[in-house]
This record gives C-alpha cells, structure tokens and sequence, in this order.
C-alpha cells in the first residue's frame, strides 16, 4: 500500500513537471518570500518580498508572476518594484500571459537588466484586492460590531518553487472568532503569523480563512462620472458625481438616532462622514445633493492640499446609499502648457475621495475648449475610450470636444497623471469677445428703441413684501436649526465628560453654548422685528419658537448641571437615570414643538 501510494505521487509528479517544464525550466526559484495580508480596512492588501534566485545555467531577461483564479474577479492592483538607485523602488513593467494547463493571471515582468545565472534579485509585489471580505452574519442591529470573513492562500501562488515563506496577517483589532491553523501559527494582537513554509512547490495552495472583527468604513463608489472642463481663459472646472454605497453588514432592525447620538457604541460600523483631498489650489468648493448644498460639510485648506470633510445629510449603514456632487475651479497654467499651438494638459484621471477608496465604474469626460483638434490621450494604465462627444456652452457655436473614458475597479494606486495632447489656433479665442460685443450691440440698440417707446407698468406692492417676508422666513429657519445643533454638540461635551471627568472642557462646552446661543437668539429676534415690520403674522410664531427655545436651554443645562453632580457624587446614579430619562422627554416634546412651528413658517 505504501508502495502503491509513492507511486502515485512519483505519477503525479512527473505530469505536474510535464506541465510546467516551459515555465520553471529557466531555473527560477523564489529563495525567500516574505508576504504581508493586510486586512485592516475593507480592501485586501498583499505585498511579497521576493527572494528571486537565477539557478539556471543561462541569464534569465524575464519572471512571471500569478494570481490565484479565486481571486482574479476582485483584482483592483497588481504592480512589482525592485530597488533601483538610490534605494528608491523602480517600477518594473507587467504585460498580461497565460500558462498552458494552468487556470488564473499570469504577468510576464521584464527586468531592468538581465539576471545572471547563480545571481539574485530582491523585489517588492503588490496586490490590492476588493469585494473579498464577506460580512458574516450578513445582517446585524445597530449596536452589534461587524464580523467578516477573508479567504485567501496560505502560501505565495507562482509559477516557481519557493524555498521558505512566512506569512503576516494584519487585522483591525485582537478580536479574532477563528482562523486557519496551518503549521501552528502564532497571534499577537492584531496580527497572526504563518510560517515559515519550507520547500513549497508551485502554484501552491491551501485555504487560509480569517474570521475577524472589523469595523472600518466599507464604503464603495458604485459609480463616479468626473468632468473636467479646460478653458484658455485661465481656469479648469472639475465636477464630480458620485453614487456611494455602505456595503458592510446590512442593518437589521430600525435606526434609533437617539441611540444613534446618545451611545458612543451605538452603529460602530457606519459612516458618519470621510475626508475628501483636493488639489492646493482649489477655490470655489461646493457640496450638495438633490435637495440642495449640504451645510454640514467643512473645508480645510492646508499647504499642499485642500481637506473636505464630506457629513452626508444621514450614517451610512450596511445597504445604505447616498449621492452627490463636488465640484471646484483650478487655475490652468498648474496644469496646462504650450508650446505655439500644441497644448498639453497634465492632471489627475481619478483624485482622492476617501481612504482606501474603491470605485466600481468610473467615467471621465474631458471637454476641451471649442476647437481643439488632433486630440490624444496618454494614460498610465488601461483604460477604455468611448466616442467622442460635442458639449455646447456659453458663446459656442460649434461645440467643444468630450473626450469619454471609463474604467472599471479602481483604488488609491489609480491616482496617477494623465496627459492629453491638442492643437489650438489662438486665433479663435477672439470669437468669443467678437460675440459678446455683437450681444452688447444688439442690446444696446435694443435699449435705444425701447426707451423711445412708452409702456407703462404696475408694480404690485403684495408681492414685493410676500418676497421678503419669504427670504427672512427662509433665515429664520436656519438659524433655528443651528441653534437646536448647539444641543447637539453640548450632548456629546456631556458624554465625554461622563467619561473623562474633564470639567474644563465642560465648562468650556458651556460657555461656548451661551456665546453662540445668545448670538443666534438676537439674530433670530432681529429677524422677528422685520417680520414685525412688514406686518407679517408669522412674527408671532418666531416669538412662540424663542420662548420654547429658552425652555429647551434651560433643560440642556439642567442636564449638565447634573451630570456634573453625578461625576462628583451628589446624587446617586439610579436618581441621575430617571431625572435624565424625564429632562430628555420633557426636551423632544418642546423640540417637536419647534419643529411644528417650523414647518408652519
């Protein structure tokens, strides 16, 4: 029996040698692989240091590597670098093979120069895979934690033996329900570490699975359209429409936002905002959706970029989607140079929108100005070219050139320059002052004939004092809502310091609350006299939601006064609980209150 199954082995052997004879022939071998599986956010990240080893008796100009065919859908980035001058990683370039007999992607890497026989070379491969963590359960409540489920391979799939390995897997936290125990690995904190695996034949594999906490935003952009609009006039218009999707666990059950705000572990795995990088030089930024621009966003400008913290209007839970639209104005000479009438424009394909971002479709659309010709794109990757399209705008009359282009499962690695190439005549740059003077002609002489005749028109004094009392009423409204987002932020002040037993940063909290407060409260009664003035009855509504107002402050320090007594031990918590749990309902009645009268306005 024994004999029978060396036997079978030796069979199975010399077929897989068969196989593969046109692959390894050449003497390659993986002397040492050190491979990282970074599973810390919802993107898998796979870096291999590579050991490669020249045993063959001729220089070798080539090496392939290969991924494994479970994980060729969800491939985003595959890139390899050896270290060039200067200790700086270079670059190597990867054209897409196959391998007779053997199922996945193979890249065949030229190298820099050629490896000698008996030679080494140290090189760095990284792969960046989406959509591979599975939440598991698919489905959790608000206040559970997020478990996710990664399967991979527990050694280094190549086309060459491999001498050792070890393997490191990074996870978010130490909280770990299972993993694969293959050669007795190790766990220290939030990492577990495989190996080393001695003398691995090619093309390996052995199921490695992870089942793990991780709470990290997995988010995805489900589609991005980024338009960019050049003018010679000295500005480039960029605008970006994004569909976003929460795809973690689903939330099961309904959303309590008191929970939501009250509990610091309530919905840990939901997105209550991220930031987006823009260029230095941005100006002019604005963030809104269907309804209208989103006040809650901020805007940070730092030395070498511009910081968007994007709050959409609600979180983020698994399942949930959300769009909108960023855009900003760029100065052309950053971006755009001439020589004569060749223009070249040098700027991003895709920029930052959040960390560890993930795009499922993208689509650039380049408008040029009204006629560019002999256009021609340069991309650092593969990307595909739609047609041509014509976009009018202002003072066109032939249109300007779109320059269409998508690509599918894209991450950060795909933030690199494109280069587009075009010719220009200046010359028609004075079509469009030519045909603003022809519109001023026109109108002007429009004017002329017009005041030589008489109309006669009857202003309408309701409607002049409808109009205003519209746009103060649309005042009030906003002012009100920022005033109730005062309590908001004074509820966390108050959890933190339940927490920290910080009471300066309580008072402080408070103070700010009575200088912004009483701010608001005078613009808000200033508004009230106008309203007066125009002998509109809905000053008497202002007045009613200032004094529900007043009520609702009086609580919210109420309620700081006796957290404060909590911490430093005047009251006993069960009396805290009840007094809270009535201030709370006492506070969201009058808030409704509010909010009637508001919808009233």
């Amino acid at each position: 029996m024994h004999r029978k199954g060396v036997g079978l082995r030796l069979s199975a052997c010399i077929l897989f040698l068969g196989l593969l004879c046109g692959v390894w022939a050449d003497g390659l071998v993986n002397e040492e692989v050190k491979r990282t599986v970074d599973l810390s956010t919802h993107l898998a990240k796979i870096s291999a240091e590579i050991l490669l080893s020249n045993n063959g008796r001729t220089s070798a100009q080539s090496f392939i590597l290969a991924l494994e065919p479970e994980f060729v859908p969800h491939l985003a980035y595959f890139g390899a670098s050896v270290k060039g001058e200067e200790d700086e990683d270079e670059a190597l370039e990867l054209k897409e093979t196959s391998i007779k007999g053997q199922s996945g992607t193979f890249f065949q890497v030229q190298l820099p120069s050629a490896l000698a026989a008996g030679a080494k070379l140290r090189l760095k491969v990284e792969t960046v895979l989406s959509h591979v963590l599975t939440p598991f359960p698919s489905h959790i409540t608000q206040a559970e934690r997020q478990l996710v489920v990664f399967q991979g391979n527990h050694y280094h799939f190549s086309p060459y033996p491999t001498r050792s390995q070890t393997t490191r897997v990074r996870l978010t936290s130490k909280a770990a329900e299972s993993y694969t125990k293959l050669g007795n690995p190790t766990k220290n904190e939030d990492a577990i570490e495989y190996g080393p695996f001695k003398d691995i034949p090619a093309f390996s594999q052995d199921t490695m699975k992870i089942h793990y906490e991780n709470n990290s935003p997995f988010l995805t952009i489900s589609s991005l359209t980024r338009t960019i609009e050049v003018s010679h006039w000295g500005n480039i218009a960029v605008e970006e429409t994004i569909d976003l999707r929460q795809t973690g666990a689903y939330l099961k059950g309904a959303f309590s936002r008191y929970d939501y705000q009250r509990q610091s572990d309530s919905g840990v795995s939901s997105v209550k905002s991220f930031k987006t990088i823009l260029p230095a030089s941005a100006q002019d930024v604005y963030y809104r959706d269907e309804i209208g621009n989103i006040s809650t966003s901020h805007l940070q400008v730092l030395e070498d970029s511009v910081e968007v913290e994007v709050r959409p209007r609600f979180p983020l839970f698994g399942g949930w989607k959300t769009h909108y639209v960023i855009g900003y104005n760029l100065p052309s000479y950053e971006y755009l140079y001439t020589l004569g009438e060749q223009y070249a424009l040098k700027m991003r394909l895709v920029d930052h929108v959040y960390d560890d971002q993930v795009i499922d479709q993208l689509t650039v659309k380049l408008v040029l100005p009204e006629g560019a010709r002999n256009v021609h794109l340069e991309t650092p990757y593969d990307i595909e070219r739609g047609t041509d399209q014509l976009h009018y705008t202002y003072l066109d009359t032939f249109g300007r050139t779109v320059l269409v282009a998508t690509k599918k499962n894209l991450v950060e690695q795909h933030i690199q320059d494109m280069v587009v190439h075009y010719t220009f005549n200046k010359i028609l740059m004075l079509q469009e002052p030519l045909l603003v003077v022809g519109a001023f002609y026109i109108l002007f002489f429009t004017v002329i004939i017009y005041v030589r005749l008489d109309f006669s028109i009857t202003k309408d004094p309701a409607a002049e004092v409808r109009m205003k009392v519209a746009s103060i009423t649309e005042q009030v409204l906003t002012l009100v809502n920022k005033r109730l987002g005062l309590y908001r932020q004074t509820d966390e002040v108050v959890n933190r310091y339940k927490q920290s037993r910080d009471s300066g940063a309580l008072n402080a909290g408070r103070k700010h609350l009575e200088a912004e407060h009483r701010t608001l409260t005078n613009e808000i009664a200033a508004l009230q006299s106008r309203l007066k003035t125009e002998g509109s009855d809905l000053a008497d509504k202002v007045g009613e939601i200032q004094k529900l107002d007043g009520q609702v402050k009086d609580l919210v320090m109420q309620s700081c006064q006796d957290s404060e007594r909590l911490v430093t031990g005047k009251v006993k918590k069960e009396a805290y609980i009840t007094s809270e749990k009535t201030l709370t309902g006492k506070r969201q009645e009058l808030i409704t209150r509010i909010d009637n009268l508001l919808d009233a306005l």
